[in-house]
């Protein structure tokens, strides 16, 4: 087993400061917690309570046939949800090659919290919803490995000519060259095969998804799910019925919230404009999928309208549409938790970063809707260092969290720096300080002469103190030069760990690790997410 390090969830930058503090209003041993966040969120902050599954949907029996007939493999999970199991969800967009590395995460996060649930008398399953309804094909279309000097990006060049739904796009022959370039860069492995049998021309993109992660965590039990049918829709055809002929009371109801997001000194994940709805509708004839506009009521329209492209719809023509075609209709981002946890009868839902706000806006939809809110949790989050990585760390005395503050060339001259010789770094931590202490009595001297004067002085002072430093990246910059290597460990850690300037975890791609480290790799992501850190964990491979 790998060893593993708890961090806060703050040790990579870029975390908003929604999240930050619904981090810590999750942690049960923290003092830190505000209760300012947990107004937000109000009893979707997840104790242990969220064990007792809600009441089960009265459509209950016929969405596990659907979850069945997607997973005819999964028995154990299926079983347990007909002996009344409650379910654990998670969810992402069905990516190239199986996404980035945090898709794997939130999978074995939602395992894990099934587990504990079951392990303490509650029997749970967990589910990982296909986002195969969203349209924006530019977030899908590709996937990033890790190279032997560089990251290289795969990307599948045929793209829709029009904003369809992603999870329905048929992959055609241009998958095999992809596939070619993947086994280069990652060899032969388990993971290798399973993407191999997975994205094969005449599949979409959805079922390949599913085939590959379904192997992937086929020993933990996961269950996939894809939502775009008509019957799936017709399930869950009240929420989205709701969100039709209540869509003034749900539009005023998030402004309110963003609003109070805002005066909190929050941020609203997704926008509410002044016509924006909860719905996307399919075009009939193009099957391009478009947002749904409102238009507030009027005395000619006491209903309201709707408009979707060009086209124009009353309310009732809307509601007409669900019921003939349901499929055609679908959820936003803030309506599909409601979406899916009607439709399961959600336990816990696991979410990332950018969910977890949704989840600060959609819980009013919740309220005004099922009447209750789904307990919520955000999922593992990671940095996975393989162990020539882990060597490079060691040599050169790192931390993690200081590459992960560093750009390549700044760690690069940091390595050269401690690299020089020790009488040229004396040398120059002499002249620095010197000329530091000297400077500071001269411009506090000034200062007191003349404010002016002083200002004047300071910035002289900083000029100066500019070319100290300069010195100093000439000497670590020489000594990149003499020694080459340095640089070459400087990019290879920061693309291991901080690539691009952003979380491993949000950049590679998950089949890279699964190749390297086998299917086992998930099993132990299932037994890290279990743990006990509230923040980031880094694991030593």
């Amino acid at each position: 087993m790998s060893t593993i390090e708890c961090h806060p969830i703050t040790i990579a930058p870029g975390a908003s400061r929604l999240f930050v503090d619904f981090c810590a209003a999750s942690d049960a041993g923290s003092g830190v917690a505000s209760n300012q966040v947990r107004r937000f969120y109000a009893t979707a902050l997840a104790g242990s309570s969220w064990q007792q599954a809600p009441a089960r949907p009265a459509h209950w029996s016929r969405i596990v046939d659907l979850l069945e007939a997607q997973n005819p493999s999964a028995t154990a999970s299926i079983a347990a949800l007909r002996d009344g199991a409650g379910t654990v969800l998670t969810g992402q967009q069905v990516g190239l090659f199986g996404g980035p590395l945090f898709t794997g995460f939130k999978a074995a996060t939602a395992l894990a919290r099934a587990r504990q649930a079951t392990a303490s008398g509650q029997p749970h399953s967990a589910i990982f919803w296909l986002a195969s309804e969203d349209h924006d094909f530019a977030e899908i279309d590709h996937v990033v490995f890790p190279g032997r000097h560089e990251l290289k990006k795969l990307a599948y060049r045929s793209k829709p000519s029009a904003a369809v739904p992603v999870g329905s796009i048929v992959l055609d022959e241009t998958i095999a060259p992809l596939l070619d370039e993947a086994a280069e860069l990652i060899g032969w492995s388990e993971a290798l095969e399973a993407l191999q049998a997975a994205y094969r021309p005449g599949r979409t993109f959805a079922q390949a998804f599913a085939d590959f992660y379904s192997k992937v965590f086929a020993a933990q039990g996961l269950l996939v799910f894809d939502a775009a049918s008509a019957e799936v829709h017709r399930l869950g055809a009240p929420v989205l019925l709701a969100a039709i002929e209540r869509a003034d009371e749900l539009h005023a109801a998030l402004l309110d919230r963003n609003r109070e997001l805002t005066e909190a000194g929050y941020h609203a994940q997704v926008a509410v404009g002044s016509g924006s709805s909860l719905l996307f509708l399919i075009d009939a004839e193009s099957g391009v999928r478009q947002s749904l506009k409102r238009t507030p009521p009027t005395a000619v329209e006491p209903d309201g309208l709707w408009q979707a492209g060009r086209n124009h719809y009353s309310t009732s023509e809307l509601a007409g549409i669900l019921a003939s075609e349901p499929h055609r209709i679908s959820p936003s981002a803030l309506l599909r938790p409601v979406f899916q946890d009607f439709l399961f009868g959600t336990s816990l839902t696991i979410g990332g970063p950018a969910e977890i706000a949704y989840f600060a806006q959609s819980a009013v939809l919740f309220e005004r809707i099922l009447g209750r809110a789904t307990p919520v949790q955000a999922r593992f989050s990671a940095t996975l260092i393989e162990p020539a990585i882990g060597d490079l760390l060691r040599r050169h005395d790192l931390a993690p969290e200081r590459v992960f503050s560093q750009t390549e060339d700044g760690l690069a001259q940091l390595l050269a720096a401690r690299a020089m010789p020790i009488e040229g770094k004396r040398k120059l931590a002499a002249a620095g300080n010197a000329l530091d202490a000297e400077l500071t009595e001269v411009e506090e001297w000034m200062n007191l002469v003349d404010e002016g004067l002083g200002r004047s002085a300071r910035t002289a002072g900083s000029k100066m103190r500019y070319q100290m430093n300069r010195l100093r990246r000439l000497a670590a910059n020489f000594q990149l030069e003499k020694e080459a290597a340095l640089g070459r460990h400087a990019q290879s850690m920061v693309q291991a760990l901080f690539p691009n300037g952003a979380p491993q975890e949000r950049v590679h791609g998950a089949a890279y690790y699964f190749a390297r480290h086998g299917f086992e790799l998930a099993e132990e992501m299932v037994t890290h997410a279990a743990s006990d850190c509230p923040g980031h964990t880094v694991v030593w491979l």
